[in-house]
């Protein structure tokens, strides 16, 4: 998935682009609405992520544009405006989504990831299946090869969330945020701590591999 992001807030939009790196997407950053025009009409992109309060084209004319041309891509306002008639104004102007400053990055993710779902037709899964690894999610029980497996909340969570993001490689400090609701601590050791526990847990894979696969420098992920 590739996401646009325009945002005249340079390190704003370095933070959300890392953020969006560590959770598999790629991006771009347009500094106003008037490069972040000149992006969609010569690139394509999975949604777009704007402000509203820029130089040139702000954000409310940028949505304004990019639907008067017939694009349908999704976007996700964030703004300062936080106040209700600005949200329906995004809204009214073809948003699909509004979040106000300042934001969880976390819940940042989600609600992009669940408005791309909604656009592309895919329903909520009830069972998620990686390997010989098997989660149903309605009666919260993971299953090895068949076989239930019992483990703390905590060790459920992770590995739902492994699950989710099968074959995305995911940061430690995306996960803090994400299973422990953690801000990135550089100096804790919680999560190479809790993957270590969770490896002895569920075994190897049929092909002798552990199931949790480690990327050195950068995170987890399960195949």
């Amino acid at each position: 998935m590739r996401v646009l992001i325009v945002e005249d807030d340079r390190q704003l939009a370095e933070m959300i682009a890392k953020a969006i790196g560590e959770a598999g997407f790629t991006s771009e950053i347009a500094g106003d609405g008037q490069l972040g025009l000149l992006w969609l009409k010569g690139e394509s992109f999975d949604a777009v992520i704007t402000d509203i309060m820029m130089p040139k084209v702000d954000g409310f004319e940028f949505i304004r544009r990019v639907r008067a041309e017939g694009n349908t891509i999704p976007i996700i306002v964030l703004s300062a405006k936080g106040e209700v008639d600005d949200r329906v104004r995004g809204l009214d102007n073809g948003a699909d989504d509004y979040l106000a400053k300042p934001f969880s990055v976390t819940e940042l993710l989600s609600r992009l990831q669940a408005l791309l779902r909604r656009v592309s037709g895919r329903s909520e899964p009830t069972v998620l299946v990686a390997s010989d690894l098997k989660f149903d999610l309605l009666a919260r029980k993971l299953f090895v090869r068949g076989e239930e497996l019992e483990l703390q909340p905590l060790e459920m969570k992770l590995v739902e969330h492994l699950m989710r993001n099968r074959g995305r490689v995911l940061s430690k400090s995306v996960i803090l945020e994400r299973v422990w609701d953690y801000s990135f601590d550089p100096k804790t050791n919680v999560v190479e701590t809790r993957v270590c526990r969770l490896r002895e847990k569920l075994g190897l894979r049929t092909d002798g591999q552990p199931f949790i696969r480690t990327v050195k420098g950068f995170g987890y992920a399960i195949d």
